[in-house]
């Protein structure tokens, strides 16, 4: 069943599993994004990075070239927000939760979610719905 939302955070996993057709993860979210066209989709330079490395290492330089060709052509939008500010948020973000595997690509996402309100992630990442925002509202992660 799918989840009708304006917007969307979308994390390392889904991202690459679009560009690797043989990824466990290539279906479902191809599907779940051909359900959802109108869903703005989120993400964060970190993000960005750990994707375009992983494509050129596992597959190929050029798959890392599709990528961000889809980025530019406004296949996700990428969060830029003030420098000091997200960095101190995602600092206090990876001490909160220092007991748990979460890399730097992980607290951004959790970052992004809540300083820009958005309660749904798209991620194959179970953890990440551990974080809560000031309120102690989890995320809702939509391809889980």
């Amino acid at each position: 069943m799918s989840v009708r939302v304006s917007a969307a955070v979308i994390d390392t996993g889904p991202l690459y599993a679009l560009f690797d057709s043989k990824d466990r993860w290539h279906k479902k979210t191809h599907a779940w994004l051909a359900q959802n066209p109108k869903t703005q989709l989120i993400t964060t330079w970190m993000v960005l990075a750990e994707v375009g490395h992983l494509l050129s290492q596992r597959l190929h330089n050029q798959a890392a070239l599709d990528f961000l060709t889809w980025i530019q052509r406004g296949g996700v939008s990428i969060d830029t927000p003030e420098q000091n500010l997200t960095l101190d948020h995602i600092l206090a973000t990876c001490t909160r939760y220092a007991d748990l595997p979460m890399d730097l690509a992980d607290a951004s996402v959790a970052e992004a979610a809540t300083r820009l309100g958005v309660r749904h992630i798209l991620s194959v990442d179970p953890d990440l719905t551990i974080f809560r925002d000031a309120k102690g509202r989890g995320l809702n992660n939509l391809l889980n």
